[in-house]
């Protein structure tokens, strides 16, 4: 890889991305989510990505202008991307299959049998430097153009642990559990699952205007559509 490379690139030529294992946490109705890369992990080509190496290019495009591809094809877009951002552990990703498009059915069929389940990244490199003992690659910086779902990670980790049902469909939730589920699978912290606990919407809003969580209003909303979506029969 060299900071003129250009992606979009046919699957043939698929080592140019850096593809790890998908870690699925909810199929339902075709919405995905997990890690499309992990910091400081060496790959299978002697790659590792720094922290902070997508950030311009998030920034720049969006999870929006970021594709959604099968096997890096970029005659087969499968659906879009929701949600593209850092955190402490890599690149995490929410996106959604578009079931009316054919592969994305078989896509999301395979996914949900456990055949399927590795994410790769398409790139152009902006700024690399090489360890000349070792000759492996840290990736500062770099473009991102796409995401795709693919058959055979580079990336060792990170497997598929569930595919969920729709959470509390068959009855409700103690107290305890609903917590659980807030802060595991709806991203919230125990402080702000507990406000939620205490007070809904309100109570995680006013605890953000106490300064006592970085949560801005598109977030906190993004978060509760989707707690809505997974919770609704």
């Amino acid at each position: 890889m060299h900071a003129t490379e250009h992606f979009l690139l046919p699957a043939s030529l698929s080592k140019r991305s850096r593809a790890l294992p998908l870690e699925a946490k909810s199929l339902d109705d075709g919405v995905f989510e997990g890690y499309a890369s992990l910091f400081n992990r060496e790959d299978l080509g002697h790659d590792v990505i720094a922290p902070g190496a997508f950030r311009e290019s998030l920034l720049n495009r969006g999870a929006a202008r970021i594709k959604m591809l099968f096997q890096h094809d970029p005659a087969e877009p499968i659906g879009v991307w929701d949600e593209i951002r850092e955190d402490a552990r890599g690149l995490y990703v929410r996106g959604r299959l578009m079931t009316a498009v054919s592969k994305a059915r078989e896509v999301l069929a395979l996914m949900r049998a456990g055949a399927l389940d590795g994410l790769s990244i398409g790139f152009k490199t902006v700024k690399a430097r090489r360890d000349a003992a070792s000759g492996v690659r840290r990736l500062e910086k770099v473009d991102l153009w796409e995401i795709s779902v693919v058959t055979f990670p580079m990336l060792p980790g990170a497997r598929v642990q569930s595919v969920k049902a729709r959470p509390f469909a068959a009855s409700a939730p103690t107290e305890r559990e609903f917590e659980r589920w807030l802060t595991r699978d709806a991203g919230l912290t125990r402080m702000e699952a507990r406000a939620v606990l205490r007070s809904g919407f309100h109570g995680l809003k006013a605890l953000r205007d106490a300064g006592r969580t970085f949560t801005g209003d598109a977030a906190l909303a993004s978060r509760f559509r989707e707690a809505a979506r997974l919770l609704s029969t």
